[in-house]
Formats: structure tokens, C-alpha cells, sequence
């Protein structure tokens, strides 16, 4: 059951107001970065009106910086269900992999092995081929069905050996919106003896993630990409970030999380993501219904109630794109399998290039991405990389079935 209030949801996200030439401009662009609600806007600023300050001084403007921090770490644990001292904040996810490969770079060698997938956003592939070259690490891949899009499991297996140390993998295809079977993955890669990596940027807009119930060691993800400012997060089991030597200053504290955070963080970004928690929070105690009294209880809420509205909304493009003709979908194409699934839609109008098809749906307020969004090795796979790549719609709760329609209208009056 859809138990979202759609006209609810958009008036707390300013820029869902925005017209063009007349018309209310449809956010198809959600797997690039969503729009934040009007609470998370409010603490940014009201930080950086009255509590701007540096770190562990002993004025009131630093020490409230220090509770906001702790605070932060607070709300990313509510987030994906781990211990506060397992999140560790950067600039974004993409950052956080390369610096936290470097560090496990170190313990490998000759004869240790890699595993990557043809499904995944460059930021959890690049860093590993570079480990390789460094430490002289092999790579082995992933491929995928050509049938779905989905990740072909017998590939999987047949890249895991004795000498497996890291398996990487997405919990979400951020270009054709596959959600793999994480759970199932990350078992067969622990029974092979390797360390497991997720990049979960895509999928965590879209269902409640729980590392420890996914059992990865490190999941990455982007506030930006939740309703928030611009951020990574990382969760790292304890023992793990513990255990790993970071790349930092000397005078830099020791102590988890801290010793992997780098440098000055961005403090206002801390207080726009705790606001964006509270907002999903928020929306779960609204329309759905919390398990318990705490924060992560009311997010978990949310999701439900998220993932009832996104499956309605995913069900009506498939069904929609399904008979217009000359268009191609990549990716799981039935109504039927939309819990495999985000509502990311992958797309390409006959020959038109994809760059002018997101121009021609820009003109008229549609807002969509073109080319490969940084899935490059999918790109490629699918032989569509040296022709532009693919139209990527992309919807998320706040999103109606109006616009839906909106956009398989114009997608039909393109072709």
C-alpha cells in the first residue's frame, strides 16, 4: 500500500517549487543527487550563523562544533544500523574508497587476488585496479546477464578462490538500478576467506540499509544522494578500522572514528545530514509504523513507506515504456520484479544520442542524465559507451505518478 502523501513530501523540499516556462520542472535526476528538505537548508545556515568554529577548543562555538560531531556520527549510526564509532565522514564516498584502499593495499601482495564487477560506479572499481598495479594484486571480474542487467551469480562464484582478499560490489546499480542479492554475496566471499567492500551510495535514497545484516566490512554511501548536504560516509567494522593503519598527520588523534578523518570536516555538512535524518525520521513516524521509541526504528518506517510509493511509481513507467515504441530499457523490464529493482531507468530512444534526448527533455523541465554516470565498465559491457551511453530517469519519494506520466509522455512524443 502507497501510504506517502506526495503534496506532504514536496512542500518541505523547497526546490520542488522551481517552474520552467510555466511548468513545474520534473527532479528525474535523483540517482545524481536529490533535493533536501527546508529543515536541512535551516542547519546548515543556523550553524554557520552562531556556532562556526574549529575543533576541541574551549569556547562555546568550538565545544558545541564537538557535540554536533559526536552528534553526527549519532545520526549516521541510526542511518545504517552500526556503532557510532563505525562511521567515518569525508568529502564522498568516492574519496573515502581510495584512501581506505591505500590503507588495505598494504596488506596485500603478489598472489592475492581481487574481485570486481562489471555492475559497479567507477568508485569501487578504480581504486582496487590501482591497488593492483601497486602491489601487483590480480583482479578478477564479475560479469553480468545480458537478459537483465542483474549480476550473473555464476560469474561470482567462479572468481572467488583461496587467494580472494577483497571482494567489491554495489548494492545498487546507479545506471540501471539492478539491486543485488548483497546478503548471499558477501556470505560466499567471507566462506572464500575476503574481506567484503560495498559501495551502497545508489541504493540507501531508496530501502534501510543494515551493514551487519548485509555482513559487509565496509559499506560507503552519500548524504547527498539521502536528502542531505555533500558528504560520504563510510562504515568500517571496529575491529577492522582498528586494525588498519590510516594515512594521516601525527598529531591527528588515534581514537575511532577520528583517525580516519582527515583534516578540518565540513561541519556544516554535519549539521545539514543530522537534519536529514530527522527528516526520514520524521517521515516515518508520519506514514509509517516504527517498530520502537528510537530514531533508527522511525527510518526504518520510513523506507517501508518509501519503498511502497517508489514500487508504484517504478510499476507505472515499466508499464509505460513497455509500448513506446523504438525505446530500449536496460535493465529488469517487468512490473512484476520491481522489489529487484530501484526506480533508476536506464533508456535510449532508437539512434538519438543521449546527450540530445536529456537536452530535449531539459528544455521542456524535465531534468534527466546522459552518458555513463561513472558506470563505466557497464557502459561498455552493454556496447553503448562509444555512442553516448544511456538516458538515465531516475525518481524518488518525492516524486508523483503525474510525473511519470509527464516524462513517458515526452519520452513518447521524442521517439
Amino acid at each position: 500500500m502507497d501510504r506517502l502523501d506526495p503534496s506532504a513530501i514536496r512542500a518541505r523540499f523547497p526546490a520542488l517549487s522551481r517552474t520552467l516556462d510555466g511548468r513545474r520542472c520534473v527532479f528525474a535526476d535523483a540517482p545524481g543527487g536529490t533535493q533536501v528538505p527546508e529543515t536541512v537548508i535551516e542547519a546548515m545556515a543556523a550553524y554557520l550563523r552562531t556556532s562556526n568554529a574549529n575543533v576541541h577548543g574551549a569556547f562555546v562555538t568550538s565545544i558545541e562544533t564537538d557535540h554536533l560531531i559526536e552528534e553526527a556520527h549519532r545520526a549516521g549510526s541510526d542511518l545504517l544500523g552500526c556503532h557510532a564509532d563505525e562511521i567515518v565522514f569525508g568529502p564522498n564516498a568516492t574519496t573515502l574508497l581510495f584512501a581506505l584502499s591505500r590503507s588495505i593495499a598494504r596488506t596485500l601482495g603478489p598472489g592475492d587476488e581481487i574481485v570486481v564487477t562489471r555492475l559497479d560506479h567507477d568508485a569501487n572499481i578504480r581504486p582496487w585496479l590501482m591497488v593492483a598495479e601497486d602491489t601487483g594484486t590480480t583482479v578478477r571480474w564479475v560479469d553480468i546477464r545480458d537478459d537483465d542487467v542483474t549480476i550473473d551469480r555464476g560469474s561470482f562464484q567462479d572468481t572467488l578462490t583461496d587467494r580472494t582478499k577483497v571482494v567489491a560490489f554495489t548494492l545498487a546499480s546507479n545506471a540501471v538500478g539492478t539491486v543485488t542479492p548483497a546478503a548471499k554475496l558477501a556470505r560466499a566471499a567471507h566462506d572464500a576467506g575476503a574481506l567484503v567492500v560495498c559501495d551502497g551510495v545508489h541504493v540507501a535514497q531508496h530501502r534501510l540499509l543494515d551493514v551487519h545484516a548485509i555482513g559487509a566490512d565496509v559499506v560507503v554511501c552519500s548524504p547527498y544522494k539521502i536528502f542531505g548536504p555533500h558528504l560520504g560516509i563510510l562504515f568500517g567494522r571496529r575491529e577492522l578500522l582498528e586494525s588498519w593503519r590510516p594515512y594521516k598527520v601525527r598529531p591527528a588523534s588515534e581514537d575511532l572514528p577520528y583517525r580516519w578523518e582527515t583534516g578540518t570536516q565540513n561541519h556544516e555538512g554535519f549539521a545539514g545530514f543530522v537534519a536529514a535524518v530527522d527528516y526520514l525520521a520524521d517521515v516515518g513516524r508520519m506514514y509509517g509504523n516504527p517498530s520502537g521509541t528510537r530514531r533508527r526504528d522511525a527510518v526504518g518506517a520510513a523506507f517501508e513507506a518509501i519503498g511502497a510509493h517508489e514500487a508504484t511509481l517504478s510499476r507505472r513507467f515499466l508499464h509505460g515504456v513497455g509500448v513506446i515504441d523504438d525505446l530500449r530499457l536496460y535493465g529488469i523490464a517487468e512490473p512484476d520484479r520491481v522489489a529487484e529493482r530501484t526506480p533508476t531507468f536506464a533508456v535510449r530512444l532508437g539512434d538519438q544520442h543521449p546527450l540530445e534526448t536529456a537536452k530535449l527533455l531539459g528544455e521542456r523541465g524535465i531534468f534527466v542524465w546522459d552518458g555513463h554516470y561513472y558506470a563505466l565498465e557497464l557502459m561498455e559491457r552493454l556496447g553503448l559507451q562509444e555512442s553516448g551511453g544511456a538516458v538515465r530517469v531516475g525518481f524518488c519519494h518525492y516524486n508523483t505518478a503525474d510525473e511519470v506520466d509527464r516524462v513517458l509522455a515526452e519520452l513518447a512524443s521524442l521517439a
